[in-house]
């Protein structure tokens, strides 16, 4: 029983580049692991606590009533969009607490509306408030300090994560009585065991490597085994070309490059695509003007081509009444090279999977569709499917054309796991 979460955010603005990446990734792995057996739960964490949140407040109320917005506020143009979406729907608001709430509503609202569009789907969405309303972190502090790991030290409430091998000691409560977000993410992982998850993996951006330290004596510090109850990915960042120019700021978010944004400029495939197709640990450039063209250079057309390829060659049979399925099938027949080694490449397919969840790496199945894409075309070139002009049909035909209904089948399982749609006509 796995939880998997892999977007983590502030319902402050519209999801940016970062989330973009881990909402492809997450995804797809939640896909691969379902796939390969795992009972999957995707969790979205919503950072819904804290200074940025009543930040986000002030700057809603301040938009709303023709104020300048604060020095350290949110300064994007969807501010004022806020601000006239919730004044519509109650005019009489006032006070910065009520815009806040009000706002994130219609923030989160739309947050998972961009989600959803863009075939990403949770099971959960998860408010850090509720961990404090709940009585959680206390609970959690509890739990921790009957395992012999909390300490006090000048007034303040620490876990000895040194104990095993964070750099340092975690306040969890400061003296001046301020919870820590650290206390959150202790409760929340404690959480999430106590609901019976046995793997908990974290999907984090790059800015978060300090974590795994501390989520994994956490772990520790909780009885836990931390190197089977905890898995964390950092994800690099992702740089967007587009002219020969890297694309920065966002016209509406007033900050990097927005999900809307990415899916207007190259559709949802594309996006998602490209995005899972490269390892998450490593630094990666989309360049839009490739992703836009219809060639065997960008590589979701390539793969996407090879499946609408395969369908309009059973299409075609199917109008010469060329008898295919298993119950036509003489594997005797495929003795070319090319045939062999497109029935290797589908033999692949089940341990590419098992590969792809196991090292939670969904971008061994994007490379994996390539190749196979690759050794499709390259035994349509040499092996004729379907009889010329008024040829009978053979044995042979029939043999290929199960070849290929069977390679139609393997990229489209492989797409779907990747959410990318596998099109019939291109």
């Amino acid at each position: 029983s796995i939880n998997l979460e892999f977007i983590s955010a502030n319902p402050t603005g519209p999801l940016h580049l970062g989330h973009t990446r881990w909402a492809a990734v997450g995804d797809s792995l939640g896909r691969v692991l379902s796939a390969a057996g795992a009972q999957v739960t995707r969790e979205f964490y919503i950072n819904d606590r804290g200074r940025q949140m009543d930040l986000f407040g002030q700057s809603v109320q301040a938009a709303a009533q023709g104020k300048p917005i604060p020095e350290d506020g949110y300064q994007g143009d969807y501010i004022a969009d806020l601000a006239k979406e919730v004044l519509a729907a109650n005019s009489t608001i006032s006070t910065s607490e009520e815009f806040r709430e009000a706002a994130y509503k219609v923030q989160l609202a739309q947050q998972q509306k961009v989600l959803e569009s863009f075939h990403t789907k949770f099971d959960i969405w998860f408010s850090e408030r509720s961990l404090h309303e709940s009585g959680a972190v206390e609970h959690a502090v509890a739990k921790l300090r009957t395992q012999g790991h909390v300490f006090e030290l000048d007034g303040a409430v620490w876990l000895r994560t040194t104990d095993f091998g964070d750099d340092k000691d975690r306040v969890i409560l400061k003296e001046d009585g301020d919870l820590t977000y650290f206390a959150s993410d202790t409760a929340y992982y404690i959480n999430k065991r106590e609901r019976g998850f046995d793997i908990c993996i974290y999907m984090l951006g790059a800015d978060h490597h300090g974590y795994i330290h501390r989520l994994k004596a956490t772990a520790a510090c909780a009885g836990d085994d931390p190197e089977y109850n905890i898995h964390v990915l950092i994800g690099q960042l992702v740089k967007i070309m587009e002219g020969g120019e890297e694309l920065k700021l966002s016209k509406r978010a007033g900050t990097i490059i927005t999900l809307e944004e990415l899916v207007e400029k190259v559709g949802v495939d594309a996006a998602r695509y490209t995005l899972i197709r490269y390892p998450v640990d490593t630094p990666m450039v989309m360049d839009l003007d490739l992703l836009k063209r219809n060639t065997n250079e960008n590589p979701v057309y390539y793969v996407q081509y090879a499946h609408a390829r395969i369908a309009a060659v059973l299409r075609n049979a199917a109008e010469l009444n060329i008898a295919s399925g298993l119950d036509n099938f003489d594997p005797a027949q495929l003795s070319h090279d090319r045939e062999n080694e497109l029935l290797g490449s589908l033999a692949e397919f089940p341990r590419i999977v098992a590969g792809a969840a196991e090292l939670r790496e969904p971008h061994r199945i994007a490379r994996y569709l390539e190749e196979l894409a690759g050794v499709y075309h390259g035994f349509y070139a040499d092996c004729r499917v379907l009889p010329m002009g008024d040829e009978p049909a053979t044995a042979l035909h029939s043999a290929r054309l199960n070849l290929c209904a069977a390679t139609l089948q393997v990229l489209k399982n492989g797409l779907l796991l990747l959410g990318v749609s596998a099109p019939e006509r291109m």
